[in-house]
């Protein structure tokens, strides 16, 4: 069975508090790829609580996103009606993701990511499923995914290359 992963596709992401420029170029290639595929599209979502500034990682990136049921929370205007299957997550990675994926029943054979940020959350969740389904092809989308920058953005894709995750 093949999934395609849309990884934190947010508003907050995209034009809100942690935005920028190259995260919005990609949203049209996104959205093209996931009316395009053949397969189960799963979308995950970077999910945070009041009090975020006091965790750990709201202690390293003080910069309030993603909080639950506010706007930039949200999937993308672009990609909402698609948006049919979401998994939110509290962390870069979602540690339930590989399960989900089982829950289908049929033999996982290819999974393709894209998304935000590149070098945080896509590399994160890449990692998880290719330690879960070692035999499956991973792929990462290069022109489907941001990063934080640019350079982060093709470290990140070098790292996954190195673990034998296909970037195109």
């Amino acid at each position: 069975m093949k999934f395609l992963i849309v990884v934190d596709m947010q508003r907050d992401f995209i034009n809100g508090a942690l935005g920028s420029p190259h995260a919005e170029s990609i949203v049209a290639g996104v959205v093209a790829k996931v009316k395009s595929f053949s397969g189960e599209v799963i979308f995950t979502r970077d999910t945070h609580f009041e009090g975020y500034l006091e965790t750990q990682e709201g202690k390293k990136l003080p910069v309030v996103h993603c909080v639950k049921g506010t706007s930039g929370w949200e999937i993308c205007d672009e990609l909402a009606p698609y948006a049919t299957k979401v998994i939110d997550k509290i962390t870069f990675g979602s540690v339930d993701l590989p399960d989900v994926l089982r829950g289908y029943g049929e033999d996982v054979e290819e999974i393709e990511l894209c998304g935000l940020c590149t070098d945080i959350c896509v590399i994160s969740n890449a990692m998880i499923l290719k330690s879960a389904f070692p035999e499956a092809r991973i792929t990462v989308d290069g022109k489907c995914s941001a990063g934080v920058t640019v350079e982060s953005h093709n470290t990140a894709l070098a790292a996954m290359r190195c673990v034998q995750i296909d970037v195109i």
